[in-house]
């Protein structure tokens, strides 16, 4: 990777599906998870919500929200983080692009030069920590799932879908909590991702890539 003149502030933020990984992670998480037969029922109690976002009908975050209910509904916590470590160890190494893809180079520069990575996706939290801690992110900011006082999932979204402008928002407010004023002014941002939800955060950064390549809007 050649290098480049940077300030002494660099954060690089990357989508995880598609970009990170070969394709989505979610329901490969949740089948394996809630297991085949536990699994097809959440598909068809939410298949009405999910093949209107198919044909672009239903909005990503209703459809996600109504799939989201029929899998994780009263699922107790302690479940999901024993299925969701296992998942990272097991699952996820195979779903990773190698490391001769751009975009994991890419990564791993930024690791090895000392920048702030910090991962950012649609996907929800209970199962996004063990993987952004397997590849050694610094900071994670993605969907969250509401979790009651008894330590069962509601199966609803404590926070809006981290998707299109959210991503921005997420990100910038990251960003706040993490740094002062004055630093947050010295920051050349870096941004990776894949699809159209990505290039809100993409326009943000001074140095974006999309699917491999420099971006350009």
């Amino acid at each position: 990777m050649p290098e480049v003149n940077t300030p002494d502030l660099c954060v690089a933020a990357f989508d995880f599906d598609g970009t990170l990984t070969h394709g989505d992670t979610l329901l490969p998480f949740l089948a394996t998870a809630l297991g085949w037969p536990r699994f097809a029922w959440a598909l068809l109690r939410s298949s009405p919500w999910l093949v209107g976002h198919a044909l672009r009908l239903v909005r990503n975050d209703i459809a996600k929200a109504r799939l989201f209910k029929a899998a994780l509904q009263g699922v107790p916590m302690a479940d999901v983080q024993r299925w969701a470590e296992r998942w990272a160890s097991q699952q996820l190494p195979g779903q990773l692009r190698g490391a001769q893809d751009p975009t994991m180079a890419r990564l791993a520069w930024h690791q090895a030069a000392g920048h702030c990575c910090v991962m950012v996706s649609a996907s929800p939290d209970i199962y996004l920590a063990p993987a952004a801690a397997f590849l050694g992110f610094d900071g994670l900011v993605c969907t969250q799932m509401e979790v009651e006082s008894n330590e069962r999932l509601t199966g609803r979204m404590q926070t809006p879908n981290c998707h299109g402008q959210q991503k921005v928002i997420r990100l910038q407010a990251w960003l706040a909590e993490r740094y002062n004023p004055a630093a947050l002014a010295r920051i050349t941002l870096y941004a990776y991702g894949d699809t159209s939800g990505d290039k809100p955060m993409l326009r943000l950064a001074q140095q974006a890539w999309y699917r491999g390549k420099p971006f350009a809007d």
